[in-house]
């Protein structure tokens, strides 16, 4: 698979534009996740994936090793993110509107239950941490490369993990108390 993304990057940087869609497209859902777990809303994800896009596509020529085009996508889309916080933060927000009502909790199986309560509980980590834990276990990184994106040392990735699973953790386990004590109610 990594080969074969080589290839289609080489392709596009050879002005192959249907090569940069299906690359775009590959990625679409893991650069949208990562947005969403920056910005969290859909509209700044999709603001920040369009800038990433248009962005990637004018650079491709820039790239020198076509075997780090996806780190070098990540690394341009947390840039757009952080540009839209930033300009976010700078803007008075008049009203938020609520989500519509179930949009938060997915009603399905016990499972389900627990898969959404852990992406919630990643969702409520501090951004350094989020983004981390987005990178290395959704988006299947390596810890180099982790390391390269946030431009940050190895070292830093590490400790940001085992402060994130130790914070993790403590949730699942108040989770699976307060549960109990539901259920025994």
């Amino acid at each position: 698979m990594q080969q074969d993304m080589v290839l289609e990057v080489k392709r596009a940087q050879r002005g192959d534009r249907e090569a940069f869609i299906r690359l775009f497209r590959r990625l679409e859902p893991e650069l949208y996740g990562l947005a969403k777990s920056i910005v969290r809303r859909d509209e700044d994800c999709a603001d920040a994936f369009q800038e990433t896009t248009l962005k990637a596509y004018k650079s491709l020529s820039t790239l020198r090793q076509p075997k780090y085009f996806k780190t070098w996508v990540i690394r341009i889309l947390i840039n757009e993110c952080n540009q839209l916080l930033r300009m976010r933060s700078r803007t008075v927000v008049m009203a938020e509107l609520p989500e519509p009502a179930g949009a938060a909790r997915f009603t399905g199986e016990y499972e389900e239950n627990r898969k959404q309560d852990l992406r919630e509980a990643v969702e409520n980590l501090d951004e350094t941490l989020r983004i981390v834990i987005h990178l290395f276990y959704y988006q299947d990184l390596p810890i180099k490369e982790v390391a390269s994106v946030l431009e940050i040392s190895e070292g830093a990735v590490r400790g940001r993990l085992h402060r994130a699973r130790g914070i993790l953790a403590d949730k699942v386990k108040r989770m699976g108390r307060e549960e109990l004590a539901y259920e025994k109610a």
